[in-house]
C-alpha cells in the first residue's frame, strides 16, 4: 500500500487493484459444472474411480472460482483487501473476479447530495443565527474513505457542522448601514466559496471533495427575530427618508431657481422660507396635502 507519513499519521492513497474481467472465468465456472455432472455420471460405471475423482475436481474448481466474483456498476469501486492488507482498488465496471480470499468491500463514488441540520451560530456581533446548509460530496479516494476515517458518511456530517458554525461566526448576518460590508445575508457567493474551501480543507483527509455547497437556511434565531425585525425596519424606514428629504430638496432647489431665472415672481427671504416649508411638507409628508385658499395677502 502507498502511503504517506504526516505529523506521524499514516495516509493512504487509492492505487489500481490487481482484478480481472469475470467472463473468463465464467467459463471456467461452466467447465467446471460440466466436469461435475460429467464425473457424477461415471460413479456407477466401469470408470466409477475417475467418476469420483472428475467430481469432486469439479466441485472444488466451482466453489474455488464461484467465490470471486463479483459486480461493479458505473462510478462504483471495490478495495481489495488481503488478510488486512490493501491490495488497491478496482473502478472497473461489470463483471468483475479476484481471488476468493481477498476481500472486497464496495464504495459509491457517486455525488451524494446533504443538507445538514439547522444549527444556532452566533454570528460576527454576537447574535445568534440559524444555519443549514447543503453540500454535493463524493469520494475520490477510496482508501482514505476506508482506511483513514472510522465512518466517513458520519465524518461528512460532522465535518459540514463544524464548517458552519465556523464560517457563520466570521461574518455578520446583515448590515443595512455600510452596505459594503461581507455579509452571511448579502454576501452569498462568498460566503458559499469559503464554505466550500472550509470543507474540502476538513474532508481531505478522508478522500472526499465538495463539488457543491451552499446555505439553505439562514434566520435570527426566535428568541431575537422579533427584536431584529423591528431594528430592520427602523433602519430602512430611516433610510427611505433620508433618500426622500434629498430628493425633496433638490426639486425645491430646482423650482425656486427656476422662479427666478423666469422672472415669473419676485420673492423676498420671508416668502422664500414660506414657499421651502410649503413644499417640503407636501413632498416629504406621508398624507395628501391640503390646499388652504388665502384670501388676503400673505402677511395675513
Amino acid at each position: 500500500m502507498t502511503d504517506v507519513r504526516t505529523e506521524g499519521l499514516r495516509v493512504s492513497r487509492e492505487v489500481p487493484a490487481s482484478t480481472m474481467s469475470g467472463y473468463p472465468m465464467l467459463l471456467v465456472l461452466l467447465a467446471a459444472i460440466a466436469l461435475t455432472v460429467w464425473g457424477a455420471l461415471q460413479i456407477e460405471g466401469p470408470r466409477e474411480m475417475l467418476g469420483i475423482g472428475a467430481a469432486i475436481g469439479g466441485v472444488l474448481i466451482l466453489l474455488f472460482v464461484a467465490c470471486g466474483f463479483y459486480m461493479l456498476q458505473p462510478n462504483q469501486a471495490a478495495a481489495i483487501t488481503l488478510f488486512g492488507d490493501y491490495r488497491g482498488t478496482d473502478r472497473s465496471t461489470g463483471l468483475r473476479w479476484v481471488l476468493p480470499w481477498m476481500i472486497r468491500k464496495k464504495v459509491s463514488v457517486r455525488a451524494t447530495n446533504f443538507i445538514s441540520e439547522r444549527i444556532k451560530v452566533n454570528e460576527l456581533r454576537g447574535n445568534p443565527v440559524e444555519i443549514a446548509a447543503q453540500i454535493v460530496w463524493r469520494v475520490t479516494d477510496t482508501a482514505q474513505a476506508l482506511f483513514d476515517v472510522d465512518d466517513y458518511k458520519a465524518f461528512v456530517v460532522v465535518q459540514t457542522e463544524a464548517a458552519v458554525r465556523s464560517v457563520g461566526s466570521r461574518y455578520a448576518y446583515d448590515d443595512l448601514e455600510h452596505q459594503e460590508e461581507v455579509t452571511l445575508r448579502g454576501s452569498h457567493e462568498v460566503v458559499n466559496s469559503e464554505l466550500r474551501l472550509e470543507l474540502i480543507e476538513r474532508l481531505k483527509v478522508a478522500g472526499i471533495t465538495i463539488d457543491e455547497c451552499g446555505l439553505t437556511h439562514l434566520a435570527y434565531a426566535p428568541e431575537i427575530a422579533s427584536a431584529m425585525l423591528r431594528r430592520q425596519q427602523a433602519q430602512a424606514v430611516v433610510a427611505a427618508r433620508a433618500t426622500l428629504v434629498a430628493g425633496a430638496v433638490g426639486m425645491v432647489e430646482m423650482a425656486l431657481d427656476s422662479l427666478s431665472q423666469k422672472g415669473v415672481v419676485e420673492l423676498d427671504d420671508e416668502r422664500r422660507a414660506t414657499m421651502v416649508s410649503n413644499l417640503m411638507v407636501v413632498l416629504c409628508g406621508e398624507r395628501e396635502a391640503q390646499p388652504v385658499v388665502n384670501a388676503g395677502t400673505l402677511y395675513q
